[in-house]
């Protein structure tokens, strides 16, 4: 054999020696491209799920923002209802509790119109008892002055009572004539010069009540 051929049997044997494992190793590395191609599948198919799950969530919150307005459309007008049904309830309330004041008012008043010099009545009531029981002294009386006397104290007692109750005579004695408070009905002429313009007599008596003039005094006048 020929140191050539030696040459290519040497590198033959290292060739079939090498060849197995360079076979061992694309196994190996074929193995491992799978190994990587799977958990890039894995990976695209997570990511696809991920991406899949964003698109349905992004289009429930677009949904739910799209009845949105619709919900608060509707929450604002049952709340305007229950607002409108708060305030026609106190409306109600307030025009009853109106009515009935304006009710009670108008018996008050009519009551007062109708009783309201009762007061004024039941005091005076003790001065007819007097003038009843000097009527029955009047007939058995034998002493003038005695019946004067007693009715002078009733006249008296029955002015008390007139002023208790706000009622004043109006004086016109020496005054002059004053058309707010006396009613001039005759004119004489006046005994002293002094006297013109002034009342110089009292035909009868005006009254006051609670400085309101009631009743003008008939009056004669100075000229």
């Amino acid at each position: 054999m020929s140191q050539k051929e030696k040459e290519n049997t040497k590198e033959e044997d290292v060739a079939s020696k090498v060849q197995p494992d360079n076979k061992e190793e694309k196994e190996n590395a074929q193995k491992e491209s799978d190994k990587k191609k799977e958990e890039e599948k894995k990976d695209n198919a997570e990511s696809d799920k991920e991406t899949e799950s964003s698109c349905k969530e992004n289009t429930n919150n677009a949904e739910a923002t799209a009845e949105n307005p619709e919900d608060e459309a509707k929450k604002a007008v049952e709340t305007a209802k229950a607002e409108a049904a708060d305030w026609k309830d106190k409306y109600l309330r307030l025009s009853a509790e109106f009515d009935n004041y304006r009710k009670r008012t108008m018996k008050e008043k009519a009551e007062l119109i109708l009783n309201g010099g009762e007061k004024s009545i039941v005091s005076i009531l003790p001065v007819v008892d007097d003038l009843e029981r000097a009527l029955k002294t009047m007939d058995k009386a034998e002493d003038v002055d005695a019946v004067k006397n007693g009715i002078d104290l009733i006249y008296k007692k029955f002015v008390d009572i007139l002023g208790r109750n706000g009622v004043k005579a109006i004086d016109t004695e020496g005054k002059e004539l004053d058309t707010d408070f006396h009613e001039a009905i005759a004119t004489i002429t006046a005994p002293k010069e002094e006297q013109k313009g002034k009342i110089i007599d009292c035909v009868q008596t005006g009254y006051i009540l609670n400085e309101k003039v009631i009743r003008h005094a008939k009056v004669v006048v100075g000229q």
